[in-house]
């Protein structure tokens, strides 16, 4: 998605293309072949759900082919990870790369060793504190219960990116809140668990067998095959890998 002279493009694929996605299933399924990729169009050509879907169908409200509505079913379905890990931006990961991907962000380190060695933020720690009491939870809640807000901590939503980025939180859900009544209202926001919520713990720590930076050249081999037009720079900047 680009902003050309104050409008925004979606950038895609025709109905008929052999690279079009055309269901959710389609989307999971490619997803699961190369990996790991973003929701939207980025520096690396080609490598979004963005430039593998029909343009017009983004924001129809039709479950069936709007690729906005797949992310929320895709998150739902807990066979792939959802979450801001590219350049700080959405995008998913498979079940089979999250392991790696967790190794290299993480450099080893579970959150509760990250803050003993004194390298997470006294900010990280209110919501990972909140995060270890509730196994999912919704974003305006976490974001009460954490203690931000007006007169309170502030960067919310950079503090839940961060720990995005560091694959400590991933989108499991989107819902619609429930009033006093517990009728549902509004639109459906994000519900964050830990992947480790996901798939289990020994799954997503299954890597830290072998070094982060072996796992951040694991990273860089498999993208090189998969998209091999994408310059070390670029890979650096989307995936976050040296």
């Amino acid at each position: 998605m680009g902003n050309e002279n104050g409008t925004w493009i979606m950038y895609g694929v025709d109905w008929n293309d052999s690279q079009c996605l055309h269901t959710v299933r389609d989307a999971i399924n490619y997803i699961n072949e190369v990996g790991f990729l973003p929701l939207f169009k980025n520096d690396i050509p080609g490598f979004s759900l963005e430039e593998r879907t029909v343009p017009d169908y983004w924001w129809c409200g039709d479950p069936e082919v709007d690729p906005w509505e797949w992310r929320e079913l895709i998150a739902r379905s807990g066979e792939v990870a959802y979450g801001k890990f590219f350049d700080k931006k959405a995008g998913f990961i498979s079940k089979e790369w999250l392991p790696y991907f967790a190794n290299y962000r993480r450099d080893g380190y579970d959150f509760d060793a990250l803050w003993d060695d004194e390298k997470a933020s006294r900010r990280q720690k209110k919501i990972m504190d909140v995060l270890e009491a509730k196994s999912e939870i919704y974003s305006n809640e976490l974001k009460v219960l954490a203690g931000f807000g007006k007169g309170k901590e502030k960067g919310f939503e950079g503090t839940v990116t961060d720990l995005q980025m560091k694959t400590y939180l991933c989108v499991r859900d989107f819902r619609q809140r429930k009033n006093k009544k517990g009728e549902l209202y509004g639109w459906p926001i994000a519900i964050y668990t830990r992947p480790e919520i996901l798939w289990g713990y020994d799954h997503v720590t299954s890597a830290y067998k072998e070094s982060s930076a072996d796992s951040g050249k694991r990273i860089i081999d498999h993208m090189q095959d998969i998209y091999p037009i994408a310059t070390s720079a670029q890979v650096k900047k989307v995936l976050g890998v040296k």
